[in-house]
């Protein structure tokens, strides 16, 4: 009887549980695979802007770095 209770106990009322609120997604808030030629090369232009500007972004700071470096170098 024991075993039968446990799965009676926590087989019953299991959505109201334990159930975590807006644990899912909503739809509009998930990423869409592009379908059409056009959304695919919107897709793909997208991404590689982001990929430049991000390189952009990391070229500039290693230059920094790089500059801060050589002018904190001791002199003998």
């Amino acid at each position: 009887m024991f075993p039968i209770g446990i799965m009676y106990y926590f087989g019953t009322n299991l959505d109201n549980r334990f159930a975590v609120p807006d644990f899912w997604p909503k739809p509009e808030q998930a990423n869409k695979v592009p379908h059409e030629k056009e959304e695919i090369r919107a897709e793909l232009e997208r991404l590689r802007t982001r990929r430049l500007y991000l390189r952009e972004q990391r070229l500039a700071a290693e230059a920094q770095r790089a500059a801060q470096q050589a002018h904190e170098e001791p002199r003998p």
